[in-house]
């Protein structure tokens, strides 16, 4: 099972719909071989490299400090039902994410992208990081089992940056314009932190036969 999952790591939705995963994977065979990709896509395409301050982009994204709150006090909420403990309110910078997208493109290339990807996101959500900081980043990378060095200069280089873009652009031609959203076995797209069950679902469906397929199948002679 392949499973591609366009998300960004500042998207609260996007963990919650990590962690339902997880939740449906553990009711499948564990010899069942199961490949998660993580693809790029920012909710905040035109954010500045250096981010801002947060009270800055809540005003301009929700309309005030007072709306984001309620909003955030619905994603918590919804983050404690599945164990998850977010502390928005440490969260002093927004980040562009590009650098992160890019560097979860290198640590995919080396297995270690699931790894990578669960760093960032504890710590941008329970940590109050600044993952836009490129030395928060080495280190994160370097937690997950990449070389600090290949890190440095991959993150001071313009490598990736070409495929990040690529792949979002791939997002929006596919006409996805929200996050997470899961694509299984290149067949089946489900939109949105589903619950476990609507995963598995999807996944049962992704592992059927095409019709062409079952076809082929059912005219095989016997023995």
């Amino acid at each position: 099972m392949r499973i591609d999952i366009f998300s960004d790591v500042i998207c609260p939705w996007c963990l919650i719909g990590r962690e339902r995963l997880r939740q449906a994977l553990e009711r499948l065979d564990p010899e069942q071989p199961v490949a998660i990709r993580w693809l790029p896509f920012e909710l905040n395409p035109e954010m500045p490299r250096e981010g801002m301050d947060r009270r800055d982009y809540a005003e301009a994204k929700f309309g005030g400090i007072d709306q984001a709150r309620e909003i955030y006090a619905n994603i918590a909420e919804a983050g404690r039902a599945e164990g998850i403990e977010f502390d928005f309110s440490r969260l002093q910078r927004t980040p562009s994410t590009f650098n992160a997208h890019r560097l979860l493109w290198l640590a995919s290339s080396k297995g270690l992208g699931d790894l990578l990807k669960d760093g960032l996101f504890r710590a941008y959500f329970m940590e109050a990081r600044d993952i836009g900081d490129l030395a928060v980043l080495t280190e994160l990378a370097t937690a997950a089992g990449m070389d600090a060095d290949e890190v440095g200069q991959f993150l001071d280089s313009d490598n990736g940056e070409e495929a990040v873009r690529q792949m979002e652009s791939v997002a929006y031609q596919m006409g996805i314009t929200g996050v997470p959203f899961f694509i299984f076995n290149g067949r089946i797209g489900v939109s949105g932190a589903q619950s476990p069950e609507v995963l598995l679902q999807a996944i049962g469906r992704a592992w059927d036969p095409l019709p062409d397929e079952a076809a082929a199948e059912s005219a095989q002679p016997d023995g």
